[in-house]
């Protein structure tokens, strides 16, 4: 049986690039919405590079100060290079790319 960390790389590594999820849609696939917040604590924790972390932002678009690979801006220049807008105060638009 599969550990709830396992189920969220699971899902993350199936985000394609110039694309996003949000935490709460992860929480919603692994069947409970309340468990955003884990599946954040479970990324921010992350130290697999495999796993694509900085395609997953939070439910209004905005990125992670908290993000695994450096902070902030590193996430937002990940994002930039797959061609990912990051505007108005490090935000992308979930409706342009959410998968």
């Amino acid at each position: 049986m599969k550990t709830f960390t396992e189920k969220v790389y699971e899902i993350v590594k199936k985000v394609p690039k110039g694309k996003v999820i949000s935490y709460q849609k992860i929480a919603i696939k692994l069947g409970d919405k309340n468990k955003a917040r884990a599946v954040g604590n479970v990324l921010h924790k992350n130290k697999d590079p495999e796993v694509p972390c900085h395609r997953v932002v939070n439910s209004k678009g905005f990125l992670s100060k908290k993000f695994a690979f450096g902070g902030i801006e590193v996430h937002k220049m990940r994002l930039e290079r797959e061609g990912i807008e990051v505007f108005d105060g490090y935000r992308v638009s979930i409706e342009t790319h959410s998968m």
